[in-house]
C-alpha cells in the first residue's frame, strides 16, 4: 500500500490514466469497452496481470515483488482515433509507457461483447512492496570504543626446541599471515585487542606436512608454539 492508501494496481492505473489524459488532451475514462459506446474518445481498462523478474535480497529487508499491469486502451467511436493517434506518437516519442500493437484478436473483443476497433495494449510496472520490520528500541545509551591493535610475536619449534623455519603462520580473523624465519620466529601485525574483554587469539599453521591451530595469549612476551612432528 502507498502512503495514500491505494493499492500497486490502483495506483498504476491512476499514473497512466493522468499520463493519457494529458497526451490525449481530454480525461479519458477507466472501464471496459462496450458495443454501445458512442462517446468519441477512449477508454481504459486492466486486462490482466504478467509475472515480472524477481529479485532477491541478501539483507533483513524483503525485496518488493514485482508484476506488470497490462492495460487495453481503444477508442470508443470515430472521434477518438485523433487521441489514439496522440497517444501513440506520446508513448513512441517520450518512452514512458511501452505500448504493444496485438489488440485486434477477434477473441477479445467477442469477450467484450463489442465489435473489433483500434486498441493498444500499455503494459506498466508495478510492486508489492513489503514493510521494513521496526527495529527495536535502543534501551541503553550507545557506547563507543576503538579497539586496540598490537603485533604478535613468536616462536615456532619442533620436539627438542628444534626452530621450524618457512612456517605459514596466519591470524583467520583478518588474513594477516606471515612465515617463520630460519630460527622459527615470526611476527604478525594489527591484531585487535579489547583490554576489557581479552581473549586467546586463534593461530593456523601450515607448513611440513602440518596443518594446525593454536589459541595463544596475546599478552604473552615471547610466545612458544610446539609442533608435532608429521607421521609416517
Amino acid at each position: 500500500m502507498t502512503t495514500d492508501g491505494r493499492g500497486p494496481i490502483e495506483t498504476a492505473t491512476a499514473e497512466l490514466a493522468a499520463w493519457l489524459t494529458n497526451s490525449a488532451g481530454e480525461p479519458v475514462p477507466i472501464g471496459p469497452p462496450r458495443a454501445c459506446d458512442d462517446a468519441a474518445g477512449l477508454t481504459l481498462w486492466p486486462l490482466e496481470l504478467r509475472p515480472a523478474r524477481q529479485t532477491r535480497s541478501s539483507g533483513a529487508v524483503r525485496e518488493p515483488y514485482r508484476f506488470t499491469v497490462r492495460y487495453l486502451l481503444c477508442v470508443t467511436g470515430p472521434g477518438g482515433l485523433p487521441r489514439l493517434d496522440r497517444v501513440l506518437t506520446a508513448a513512441t516519442s517520450d518512452g514512458s509507457y511501452p505500448v504493444v500493437l496485438e489488440a485486434g484478436e477477434a477473441a477479445l473483443w467477442t469477450a467484450f461483447g463489442t465489435a473489433p476497433r483500434p486498441a493498444l495494449l500499455i503494459d506498466v510496472p508495478a510492486q508489492v512492496d513489503h514493510p521494513t520490520p521496526a527495529a527495536p528500541p535502543v534501551l541503553q545509551p550507545l557506547r563507543l570504543r576503538q579497539l586496540e591493535v598490537r603485533a604478535l610475536t613468536g616462536r615456532v619449534v619442533g620436539p627438542e626446541d628444534q626452530p621450524l623455519a618457512a612456517m605459514r603462520v596466519e591470524l583467520p580473523s583478518t588474513g594477516s599471515a606471515t612465515r617463520t624465519d630460519p630460527e622459527g620466529r615470526f611476527l604478525i601485525v594489527g591484531v585487535p585487542h579489547d583490554p576489557e574483554h581479552p581473549s586467546p587469539v586463534r593461530l593456523r599453521l601450515t607448513g611440513r606436512g602440518l596443518v594446525l591451530t593454536a589459541d595463544v595469549d596475546p599478552a604473552e612476551p615471547d610466545l612458544v608454539i610446539v609442533c608435532a612432528p608429521p607421521t609416517h
